[in-house]
């Protein structure tokens, strides 16, 4: 870089479309845009290389879907490594400058690479089907570049280290974040379906069946939206999955219109949407789950976080008759009281996917699940952290107080001391005990 330029930080629109990459003088504060641009797009900064002449970078320039690219600080120019329509990015140079590291998103499953970089030959790196990736910081190599840390996790195994020796190829694990003592019980792995939804749109999913059942017609099923809703379901170890699973529910897990990883026409299609088109995606979910022989169409059931939540909300009330019962946890019940009350970040987030308030009244209004709330049908256990900043409890009360006025079944549990997601061991397993046990009670119980 040149003298004075001392760091390179970035500039993220609101909802994820548009970002930069700035070179800053730290002492003058002065700053140059490294990736200039026409329109949106997605552009962020991995890794400099030792040289301090070439960032290596994620960019949606070329195609709309996200590669790893090097740029030539000096010319702004970019030489591209991936040509893929999922979703790489890049990762880390190795201390000597001769060689970096990415990952590949495929559907929900990523696979790590590390690439030589005169010729650009890349090579995967041979862990299990999953979530791998590089977790060192500031790098995944060690200092003297002989090895690799990496992070490897699935929907059966949880997150744990591994070291790759870069001479012999041997990869070691490190750490057993299962106690060492003990089998993990078999488990069933995710798979990756594909559906199309209400207008032709295939929509991917990872689902999850558990062992032994019978395909007549008769088994509860699960559908779990996401979060975000910039976000993507991706193979990593989930424990309220592996909880429902294992206790015989059929679990799909959509990403819907809106989510990421496929593109970013993909990512902006539910703009000024929310609970349109990705609703009827989850709703198309369920109807999956009926065709596939195995589930009784009386016995799904739907639970979600964060905007999964949002999500759940949307969908009991919007699509009433599809949902025998169902579980909130921190969810959004209205767009407006969220921006009153909600964290200034999301505030933005907010208006970057639904426009302004005042000027979009009407979209926060059919974007809101308490237009639709007094609508439903399914038995509802709300879950809250009575701290949560993002989505305060003002949301689930709410909700609690509506449907109670309305007479239907609702229960909550507001846990103190608890923000965004529940951080604290006991309150994560009180939370999973409580959806498996209204599940249980209202799905299983049904003829």
């Amino acid at each position: 870089m040149e003298p004075g330029w001392k760091d390179v930080i970035r500039r993220v629109e609101g909802n994820s479309t548009d970002a930069d990459v700035y070179a800053v003088n730290v002492v003058t504060g002065e700053s140059t845009n490294l990736s200039p641009h026409q329109g949106k797009s997605l552009n962020l900064a991995s890794s400099l290389s030792p040289d301090g002449k070439t960032l290596l970078i994620t960019s949606d320039q070329k195609s709309g879907y996200q590669n790893v690219a090097m740029l030539d600080i000096a010319t702004k120019k970019l030489a591209w490594i991936t040509d893929t329509k999922w979703e790489a990015n890049a990762g880390d140079f190795s201390p000597d400058g001769k060689s970096f590291t990415y990952t590949v998103n495929a559907d929900g499953i990523e696979d790590v690479y590390i690439a030589d970089r005169a010729n650009v030959r890349a090579e995967k790196i041979p862990l299990q089907p999953g979530l791998s990736y590089f977790p060192g910081y500031p790098s995944s190599f060690s200092p003297s570049g002989d090895c690799l840390l990496l992070t490897h996790e699935s929907s059966v195994q949880p997150a744990d280290l591994w070291i790759d020796d870069l001479a012999s190829r041997k990869i070691t694990q490190l750490t057993r974040t299962a106690i060492a003592s003990l089998a993990a019980a078999a488990m069933p792995p995710s798979r990756v379906v594909h559906y199309k939804s209400f207008d032709g749109t295939v929509i991917s999913a990872l689902m999850w069946v558990p062992f032994n059942l019978r395909r007549d017609g008769s088994n509860p099923a699960l559908v779990l939206p996401h979060g975000g809703p910039t976000w993507q379901v991706i193979d990593f170890w989930n424990p309220s999955v592996a909880a429902l699973v294992s206790r015989g529910y059929i679990c799909i897990a959509p990403n819907v219109r809106g989510s990421t990883g496929y593109g970013m026409d993909f990512q902006r299609a539910n703009y000024q949407d929310l609970g349109g088109g990705d609703l009827q995606d989850e709703v198309h979910a369920a109807k999956f789950l009926q065709a596939t022989g195995y589930v009784n169409p009386k016995k799904i059931g739907i639970t979600g976080a964060s905007y999964g939540g949002f999500m759940t909300l949307m969908a009991i009330g919007k699509t009433p008759n599809i949902w025998a019962a169902a579980v909130d946890l921190f969810g959004v019940i209205d767009w407006r009281t969220m921006l009153q009350n909600s964290d200034p970040e999301l505030q933005q987030h907010i208006k970057a996917l639904l426009g302004d308030p005042i000027k979009e009244k009407r979209v926060y209004e059919t974007s809101s699940p308490i237009t639709y709330i007094h609508n439903a049908k399914a038995p509802l256990l709300v879950l809250q952290g009575e701290n949560d900043s993002r989505v305060p409890k003002e949301e689930a009360a709410q909700v609690v107080d509506l449907l109670k006025k309305d007479g239907k079944i609702v229960e909550a549990q507001y846990y103190a001391n608890e923000g965004h997601g529940f951080e604290k061991r006991e309150n994560q397993i009180d939370s999973i005990r409580r959806t498996v046990n209204w599940f249980d009670k209202y799905l299983k119980s049904q003829q």
